[in-house]
């Protein structure tokens, strides 16, 4: 379907994530080893919080990464201590830019690998059901925007863990009176520019794969000769589709039904069920 990752900690040059790894998110464009394709070619996207910037600076295209010459160009002169990058396999819905992701609005930013099934039965139900103030925001025709705008509806600014769950339960609960048996899959990255959550979760397992970087003071312990390092804080992290390399210790699954946060200080690692609306 699509892969993506997440990045959060000391500023650092974008390049220096979506390229150099052995396994790069570019390299997994062409050659994914754990998503449903192996070629993630329907566009790509890109979003980021500059220094003092209240709202992310997004660019999307309907090209592929591997060969983007302005996505390089970028990528090399960008230094950013939040990202979001994400290359996609479309599920249906057209190959135009407002379908890439991440998606914006305000301060937050939004992107989502995984499906609502059958979307185009539930599509105007699920769409009636964002608030009404928001609905002209809408632009792409893709089921990934609408969980957004949804999770917004139902209180995102208040509540992130408790808005996503809310939304996965109202999709559930409209696609199953549809006649969906397992209406949802996902696996979604949110962020207002502080915190960074990430769920794994799908009405019918297993979901969607989903990793998160050990801490960094092991990272450094067990692979003192990784350069990216050098610099590194202590709240360095990575939230990816897939591991970026094959380095022993590194990387963590995140367990089936749960969100994990990156947050100033401690992270955290909790259960998530949607909720009936």
């Amino acid at each position: 379907m699509c892969r993506w990752l997440a990045y959060s900690g000391t500023p650092v040059l974008l390049g220096d994530i979506l390229y150099k790894p052995a396994h790069s998110l570019i390299d997994q464009s062409l050659h994914s080893r754990l998503g449903v394709e192996t070629t993630n070619g329907d566009g790509f996207g890109i979003g980021w919080y500059g220094s003092g910037a209240g709202t992310p600076a997004i660019v999307r295209d309907t090209g592929p990464a591997w060969n983007n010459r302005n996505l390089q160009e970028i990528a090399d002169h960008v230094r950013s201590p939040l990202f979001f990058a994400h290359v996609r396999a479309s599920t249906g819905t057209a190959v135009q830019q407002t379908n890439c992701h991440p998606f914006r609005h305000g301060r937050w930013m939004w992107m989502h690998n995984g499906a609502i099934t059958d979307f185009h039965r539930i599509r105007r139900d699920l769409s009636m059901a964002i608030d009404p103030a928001l609905f002209s925001s809408l632009e792409g025709s893709t089921d990934s925007e609408v969980m957004f705008y949804l999770a917004i509806t139902l209180g995102l600014d208040q509540d992130a863990p408790g808005a996503v769950a809310r939304m996965a339960g109202l999709v559930e609960g409209m696609g199953r009176e549809h006649g969906v048996e397992f209406p949802l899959q996902m696996t979604i990255a949110v962020t207002d520019s502080r915190r960074l959550w990430a769920f794994r979760y799908s009405s019918r397992q297993p979901s969607r794969s989903l990793f998160y970087s050990t801490r960094e003071a092991t990272v450094r312990a067990l692979h003192p000769d990784l350069a990216f390092l050098k610099d590194a804080s202590p709240e360095t992290r990575l939230i990816v589709s897939e591991p970026l390399g094959d380095l022993p210790g590194v990387w963590n699954e995140l367990p089936e039904g749960s969100c994990a946060v990156v947050q100033p200080g401690e992270d955290a690692l909790m259960s998530f069920a949607p909720e009936p609306v």
